[in-house]
């Protein structure tokens, strides 16, 4: 969208704050035009989760519903972009639950690349043990935590003194591993 991309946010503060103003009054033609506005910068946020283009349209949407309902809660303190890119994380995080919550499959990338709950049952589990060993100290505690241990990001993020996202990084970064790992060593072929 051509007009985000040209507008300058730092130096029209005004015009921004009577957006968001509009918004808090439910007006929709302010509504789309702050749509319009950060559409660019947030549905990057959401692409870096959900290659999917429906699927990602319809998380920015959700995000977005959610922003225009606790507008109300912006009170000027702080960037506006980042209240924003923060509830539209949350949508993005809502999504992901929702959906590996009803999935049969073992997630070994983020990137809907599945090993089946078949195939994962024969890998041996002395050789998937010491893969997870052969991980990073940091990433090895962080799959561990969230994996066998059921801690929620925020929790491990707690733990080990790190932020969620620094936690969903490591996670990520170990299955990523795992998944070379396990093909390289032609594991999720055996019988």
């Amino acid at each position: 969208m051509p007009i985000a991309l040209a507008y300058n946010i730092s130096t029209q503060t005004s015009e921004l704050e009577e957006l968001i103003n509009g918004c808090k009054r439910n007006e929709r033609s302010s509504q789309e035009r702050l749509y319009k506005l950060f559409y660019p910068r947030m549905m990057a946020v959401v692409k870096r989760y959900i290659d999917e283009d429906m699927q990602a349209e319809e998380v920015l949407n959700n995000g977005y519903l959610r922003a225009f309902q606790k507008i109300g809660q912006y009170n000027f303190q702080g960037s506006f972009e980042g209240w924003l890119r923060k509830i539209v994380f949350h949508a993005v995080s809502d999504y992901v639950k929702q959906y590996t919550r009803y999935n049969e499959n073992i997630v070994l990338v983020e990137k809907d690349q599945f090993i089946h709950k078949d195939h994962a049952d024969k890998i041996y589990y002395n050789e998937l043990l010491q893969l997870v060993q052969s991980l990073p100290l940091a990433t090895r505690a962080v799959f561990n935590m969230y994996i066998l241990d059921g801690f929620s990001h925020k929790e491990i993020g707690k733990e080990l003194g790190i932020s969620e996202g620094t936690s969903k990084w490591h996670l990520s970064e170990g299955r990523r591993i795992l998944k070379e790992k396990i093909e390289k060593q032609n594991l999720h072929l055996k019988r």
